[in-house]
């Protein structure tokens, strides 16, 4: 755990002296996004801990230091339209666009910062896991790209169940397969905002939960059928227990095509189950994408044809 900003600090200057980390960002671009673990597990703004070992409980005041020293740690551009600290400290933006010749953009989202409380998610109201500006900003910026794929690199899962304690949850799926609600009605808005600019070939890569999936989410399978069919490719951990597989909630219709999985509950990483993903765009637009274990192995493919814009 770390409260203070030199502790937050030194947590990231500890994964520096993993020798891989250092080869890996020596030869590997990074695009950086926060986790809730940047800070405490599951967090949101306003929370207050219960936990004892915390002297300073308001995670308010924990996450503007912990974005600080992840700002001051992990690369993230320096272009205007991502303003960085202030002389006094103040965090930055973390979402973000960033793209990569006619083929690709990738729209990273922050889905910390903005984020309402944790409940059951069945509230009949909007409430909010991107925030009003950002939701505007990835409607806008999506609709307007060019490239042939729209990547959207998620920091949560659009259609698995992630429980935070015995009834809220931490995600915006709330275990209800119907209309949307709660977190889920912003999501709705920007899956229908795609479908209505007539926005193709959106691909999302989801973090968070610790185990790999590939997730089809169809309007003919759904509650929600406003928006067009699109995949979900899930990744994770690389350095951490394995859980899963989390349950799917069918208000936008996924369906599992792949999942690999602990044998059990927080599972050691020394048994292998650490998977990554990798993508590669062919020079004809085939967008390729693999789940892959600690090896380096392939454990599930899809390759997906770019539709005519």
């Amino acid at each position: 755990m770390a409260e203070s900003l030199a502790e937050f600090r030194g947590r990231h200057r500890y994964n520096l002296m993993d020798e891989n980390i250092r080869a890996m960002y020596a030869e590997v671009p990074v695009v950086a996004q926060w986790d809730d673990h940047e800070t405490h597990n599951n967090w949101y703004p306003g929370q207050v801990l219960t936990d004892d070992r915390y002297t300073e409980r308001r995670v308010d005041v924990l996450a503007t230091r912990a974005k600080r020293a992840w700002w001051e740690y992990q690369p993230i551009s320096n272009r205007a339209s991502v303003p960085r600290p202030t002389a006094a400290g103040t965090p930055g933006r973390i979402y973000r666009k960033l793209s990569y010749g006619r083929h690709l953009d990738v729209f990273c989202l922050d889905m910390r910062t903005y984020k309402d409380p944790d409940t059951t998610g069945l509230e009949p109201v909007q409430t909010h896991i991107l925030g009003p500006e950002q939701t505007d900003w990835l409607i806008r910026e999506v609709a307007a790209s060019r490239a042939t794929w729209k990547v959207i690199a998620s920091d949560l899962p659009l259609g698995l169940v992630v429980p935070d304690g015995p009834v809220n949850q931490e995600s915006l799926s709330n275990g209800d397969p119907g209309t949307p609600r709660g977190k889920e009605l912003e999501i709705a808005a920007v899956l229908s905002s795609f479908k209505r600019a007539r926005v193709r070939n959106t691909v999302w890569l989801t973090a968070d939960v610790h185990y790999c999936a590939a997730h089809h989410y169809d309007p003919a399978r759904a509650a929600f059928a406003d928006f067009e069919p699109f995949w979900e490719f899930v990744a994770g951990p690389i350095a951490a227990g394995t859980f899963g597989p989390n349950t799917l909630d069918g208000t936008f219709g996924p369906r599992a095509d792949f999942v690999k999985a602990a044998d059990y509950p927080n599972q050691s990483p020394r048994h292998g189950n650490q998977f990554f993903g990798h993508v590669e765009i062919d020079e004809d637009g085939r967008f390729r994408a693999s789940l892959r274990n600690a090896r380096g192995e392939v454990l599930y493919s899809r390759t997906l044809d770019p539709a005519p814009r």
